[in-house]
């Protein structure tokens, strides 16, 4: 059984926000949320069991699962559907594709988790909105946010980046730029003050996007 306070159900979530702790039934046992702590975590939800864009997904996650294992990142799924189809879906992929999923995928029938986390509005009587990813830190921070419509899938070589992007940005003071990947440049903070701006233009030109080596 799927629990989350009466508070949590009505607040909109944010990047910065502690992530609301909750219990549920999953295909690998009892879990609350809380007990990832210590770890990243990518938490994503998906609108239906059997269907066909979310059987991508959790076959390519399935797939990189050893990718998010070495970044200390761990994988938890969502869907409203029973305890029971879910299992039969697992399945269902393993004889058809070959594929084990070993993901952790919680049930919630009530959309209670769902509501809570925002991943599904408050007047919705179904989930088909839901295509959402959370990003936790090991403090249980929300540190990114992404949703999808229904028909169209999330790439899991993005959500891989995105948590080693994540990683990177808060060993050091740097920033990582667009499309960046683990031993790319990175970008060094802009000055901030006028005195360390040499006007130079064969100096430091680019100071306000000024990339560094990674290092």
């Amino acid at each position: 059984m799927t629990e989350a306070s009466d508070e949590n159900r009505s607040q909109v979530l944010r990047i910065g926000d502690v992530a609301p702790d909750f219990s549920a039934r999953t295909t690998m046992g009892d879990i609350t949320l809380s007990q990832y702590r210590g770890k990243w975590l990518v938490f994503f939800s998906h609108p239906a069991d059997f269907t066909p864009v979310c059987t991508t997904e959790f076959i390519g996650l399935a797939k990189a699962a050893d990718k998010f294992a070495a970044l200390n990142c761990m994988l938890l799924g969502l869907s409203v559907d029973s305890l029971y189809a879910h299992l039969a879906w697992m399945r269902a992929i393993r004889d058809a594709f070959g594929v084990s999923i070993t993901i952790p995928v919680i049930e919630d029938p009530g959309m209670v988790v769902g509501r809570a986390f925002g991943m599904i509005d408050e007047s919705s009587q179904d989930s088909a909105t839901i295509r959402s990813t959370y990003f936790i830190d090991p403090e249980g921070v929300i540190r990114a946010i992404t949703t999808y419509p229904h028909n169209v899938g999330r790439s899991v070589d993005e959500m891989l980046r995105m948590v080693a992007a994540l990683q990177r940005a808060d060993g050091d003071d740097v920033l990582t730029p667009e499309g960046w990947h683990p031993g790319d440049d990175v970008l060094l903070p802009p000055a901030v003050q006028l005195e360390n701006i040499s006007g130079n233009a064969g100096i430091d030109a680019d100071w306000f996007c000024k990339r560094s080596a990674d290092t």
